[in-house]
């Protein structure tokens, strides 16, 4: 896989430059891993808390619906007894509990999506650190044995030029 040069050595083998090998390729693995669940863990938090808003718009529109039927029956008049206004306050002030509820759930659902934003950035970090270091690894590896080949080709420019000096 490697590179392969002639080397004017004691019996002319051909020298291969052995391939990279990234001692902590594990660990990289490991945080790809991580950040990847960490990206679905966001995911599914985004999707909770869409959850959330769609529950939170219908509270709203229910607490709306409450109060037009309120008024309307306000409107009326003498047609409504007492039981039935106290009903209708009752099932608006249920309403406005419910939306305040949803509204704090939604609150503790983006508090979530914040948590999961920050593991997920956690994460990436972890898997870009190691990928840093794997480059760099590579890099130093790739440059000694050009280092390495160019020094094989001096000896043997060398060498051919020695012979053509001798003859």
């Amino acid at each position: 896989m490697g590179l392969q040069v002639w080397t004017p050595c004691a019996d002319t083998a051909l020298v291969e430059t052995p391939s990279f090998t990234f001692r902590l390729e594990r660990v990289r693995t490991l945080r790809e891993r991580a950040e990847g669940e960490a990206r679905e863990a966001l995911t599914q938090e985004l999707r909770h808390r869409d959850d959330g808003l769609r529950a939170l718009d219908h509270a709203r529109a229910s607490v709306r619906a409450a109060r037009e039927l309120n008024r309307n029956t306000l409107a009326t008049g003498g047609m409504t007894s007492a039981v039935n206004l106290r009903a209708i306050q009752s099932f608006v002030e249920r309403t406005e509990q419910l939306q305040n509820s949803a509204a704090l759930e939604l609150s503790r659902r983006e508090a979530e999506v914040a948590v999961k934003r920050d593991q997920l950035a956690a994460a990436a970090r972890d898997r870009q650190a190691i990928d840093k270091l794997k480059q760099r690894q590579q890099a130093e590896h790739d440059a000694e044995w050009a280092r390495k080949v160019q020094n094989t080709l001096d000896e043997l420019a060398l060498a051919v030029h020695r012979r053509g000096v001798a003859a």
